[in-house]
């Protein structure tokens, strides 16, 4: 029997979604989560074969914990984006279920893990960046405005060398200075070019052609230098410097 793990910001859905499934006696659900992090921790330690994923999360996004997994489960999105937008991406070994959730939808969906087992998978990291590509609303970012009072002076996104956060704010560097902005770290990263900008943390994007190096480190760790007058250093988290290479043509 396939082993299951589901991970929703809301407890009455994990709840629901797990009765569904347990009814249905063809998975064994090993475990759940509402807080993607902590999803993400166990995941890292326990090898599952199906994981039912929401994608609308706080701090940590579906398609963001799919690129941090060190390796590649079936995937079931439970969503409420409109079905024609994540319909496309229903082959193989990922699926979707509209909520509220259906059983006799997540039957269907349960008969099509069953026949894709021990099949392989989809590169999960490069399918999390396309799905959020696809799903992101309207046209890539080129501006952006930051508000100081009644000023309002607009960056050129191309112009803006990083995006980070800190003390619950977001500023974008340019120009050797900081700028407060309106968008959260998970807005920016779904609506800028994901050819130009890569997120390299939980709290910072950068424009890779404004990358001058990186400086390995012994232990795994890698620090970015940036090509603007203040000779900016940036840390990137060990799972995201695979990424940032490709990205880098490394």
């Amino acid at each position: 029997m396939m082993r299951a793990y589901v991970v929703d910001d809301e407890r009455l859905a994990v709840r629901r979604l797990m009765r569904m499934i347990e009814s249905t006696g063809r998975l064994d659900v090993v475990g759940s989560s509402t807080d993607p992090e902590a999803a993400l921790a166990f995941l890292q330690k326990h090898s599952v074969d199906v994981l039912f994923l929401d994608i609308q999360m706080p701090d940590l996004t579906g398609f963001e914990l799919l690129e941090r997994l060190d390796h590649d489960p079936l995937v079931v999105f439970t969503t409420a984006y409109d079905r024609y937008a994540i319909e496309a991406f229903s082959v193989n070994s990922v699926d979707y279920l509209l909520k509220p959730i259906e059983q006799e939808r997540l039957d269907r969906t349960i008969r099509k893990l069953e026949r894709f087992a021990g099949q392989p998978h989809p590169d999960l990291r490069g399918l999390a960046r396309e799905l959020a590509a696809h799903l992101a609303p309207g046209r890539r970012l080129e501006r952006v405005a930051s508000r100081v009072g009644d000023r309002t002076t607009v960056l050129d996104v191309a112009r803006v060398t990083h995006f980070f956060s800190k003390d619950k704010l977001t500023f974008a560097a340019m120009n050797g200075r900081e700028h407060v902005i309106e968008y959260t770290m998970v807005e920016l990263e779904q609506k800028l070019d994901s050819r130009r900008f890569v997120r390299i943390h939980r709290s910072a994007i950068v424009n890779v052609g404004f990358v001058q190096e990186l400086d390995m480190w012994v232990d795994g760790g890698v620090l970015v230098r940036l090509k603007d007058e203040a000779k900016t250093e940036l840390s990137v988290a060990r799972d995201r410097v695979r990424e940032l290479k490709e990205r880098l043509g490394i």
